[in-house]
């Protein structure tokens, strides 16, 4: 049997990150070493060092933190925090120069075919309206989610006229995450839909980033990559 993955979860109190922490420890393929919250970051310092990979679903802040340790470490850094500013963003993307970076609004597999078909539509349908809506638990802070800003942008740069895409952020209940995306044109209307019924998709999903990624040479990734879709 292949030597587990030595793995740290940072926000592994939140809602994805404790399903990441125990999946993987009930899970042959890795060995948990740590559990990270954002008042550990400096006892994260030293222990980084020993992971194999790090999985975060922290906060955009503590995300640059983790993400900056990981590079100094040369550890991979798997990432599903959203909310990130573009300042941000660009901060974390920089540690691909010395570790492999996997960044991601969502690990479903399902939802990252979603993307690479709405991209596919809104360029054979360019002259079609588009809109999102997109439907989360009452906790969930960044409105539209990271997914919806994803599928957006897919849309836009498919596009000649990169309008934006008329968006819907509803908040309601323990929902985990529903997209969907409206092309209408002239005497009808196409729907691409996705429903998530469980954080363990997110969370399986970065598992299995994080095996696919630790082998890889430092650089950029995500879904798209993993999927070869790109």
């Amino acid at each position: 049997m292949p030597t587990p993955l030595k793995i740290a979860v940072c926000g592994a109190s939140g809602r994805t990150g404790s399903r990441v922490a125990a999946l993987a420890a009930s899970d042959p393929r890795f060995h948990l070493l740590a559990r990270v919250d954002r008042g550990r970051t400096a006892q994260f310092e030293d222990e980084v060092g020993a992971c194999g990979a790090v999985i975060d679903f922290s906060v955009p802040e503590a995300a640059v933190r983790f993400a900056a340790a990981c590079s100094r470490a040369k550890v991979a850094f798997i990432s599903g925090t959203t909310g990130l500013s573009d300042v941000q963003r660009t901060q974390i993307a920089a540690g691909a120069k010395r570790a492999p970076v996997f960044l991601a609004p969502n690990f479903s597999k399902a939802m990252t075919l979603m993307m690479h078909l709405a991209a596919e539509t809104a360029r054979r349908l360019a002259d079609y309206d588009v809109a999102l809506i997109e439907k989360h638990h009452t906790a969930k802070k960044d409105a539209p989610s990271g997914t919806a800003l994803r599928l957006a942008q897919a849309v836009m740069e498919s596009r000649v006229a990169k309008e934006p895409v008329s968006t819907v952020s509803l908040r309601m209940g323990d929902m985990v995450g529903d997209h969907e995306l409206l092309f209408v044109g002239p005497f009808e209307r196409l729907s691409i839909a996705h429903q998530a019924q469980s954080r363990d998709v997110f969370a399986q999903g970065a598992l299995e980033a994080a095996v696919w990624v630790a082998k890889k040479k430092p650089g950029l990734y995500d879904m798209l990559d993993l999927l070869i879709l790109r």
